[in-house]
């Protein structure tokens, strides 16, 4: 079966929303529609929709039109097995002493590495992209240097990778994980089972700290937020009243030309950098709470 794209781009999250709402109207509807931050340092939003037969393109244009959006490029999908697909070409991931593979690599973790299972289909957030990579290599630099958190938490976690590694290296803790997609905390949650790992790391949805559970469990030892520069300035303040004194946290999904202005907010609000690290266009920063 044919899958047809419409993708548009616009300036403002809001009225992106409002775009990908009204597309659901059209004849024929799409089965799906999503609106994203280009993670470019642009400012944009991208507006897709996806359809099983081909889209009216004059009524997609004056939707844009109206929306202040671009003009919608339309293009058909190939028929192709995609899960097939990233399972050739998602090699297994080394970052310290972390592996994170899928099944069908199970054969190639090596000894004295922990293993982190990311299924294929799951592919977000696996490690391969350089603000997961960043930050695994990050809690291993604290493992290395003796750091022992008792109480943890990734906010904005994905497949959870981050919370997996950190209740592999320090069982005793305390480790949550929480998002603001359900979608993202049922993977979660599928991600910790297909390791072994259920109940090991409290799933929650949430936005940021916005749940009962986190507020009780504050202050925090350490917390990952891979997220982006625009959330990541707007949590600022409150990370520094769930984080105790002491405690270190671990930003990425930052642009490298971003970072400076990330560490400023930061530091403004009672951090100190602990380490810095870029790989490819990301940085990841460690901040310590004074």
């Amino acid at each position: 079966m044919p899958v047809y794209t419409a993708i548009t781009k616009l300036d403002d999250q809001r009225r992106g929303e409002v775009l990908s709402e009204a597309l659901e109207d059209l004849e024929p509807a799409p089965y799906g529609t999503g609106v994203f931050e280009i993670e470019d340092g642009s400012g944009l939003y991208e507006v897709t929709a996806y359809f099983e037969e081909a889209p009216d393109a004059v009524a997609l244009d004056l939707l844009a039109a109206s929306h202040g959006a671009g003009h919608f490029l339309v293009s058909e999908v190939p028929d192709e097995d995609w899960v097939a697909k990233v399972r050739r070409e998602l090699a297994p991931v080394e970052a310290g002493r972390f592996f994170v593979y899928g099944s069908h690599d199970a054969d190639r973790v090596p000894e004295g590495r922990i293993p982190l299972l990311i299924e294929a289909a799951m592919a977000f957030g696996t490690g391969h992209h350089g603000t997961t990579l960043g930050c695994l290599k990050a809690l291993d630099a604290q493992a290395t240097a003796g750091a022992m958190p008792a109480r943890i938490v990734d906010i904005g976690c994905g497949t959870a990778v981050l919370a997996m590694a950190a209740a592999k290296v320090w069982p005793e803790a305390r480790v949550m994980a929480s998002d603001i997609d359900v979608v993202a905390v049922e993977v979660a949650e599928a991600n910790l089972a297909a390791n072994g790992m259920a109940g090991q790391v409290e799933c929650l949805e949430a936005a940021g700290f916005e749940h009962e559970s986190l507020e009780a469990a504050a202050p925090f030892d350490l917390v990952f937020a891979n997220i982006l520069k625009g959330p990541l300035v707007a949590l600022a303040p409150e990370m520094a009243s769930k984080v105790a004194p002491g405690g270190r946290v671990i930003l990425s999904g930052i642009l490298n030309e971003q970072a400076d202005a990330v560490e400023t907010v930061y530091v403004a609000n009672g951090f100190a950098r602990a380490g810095r690290e870029s790989h490819g266009e990301w940085t990841t920063l460690d901040m310590q709470r004074g």
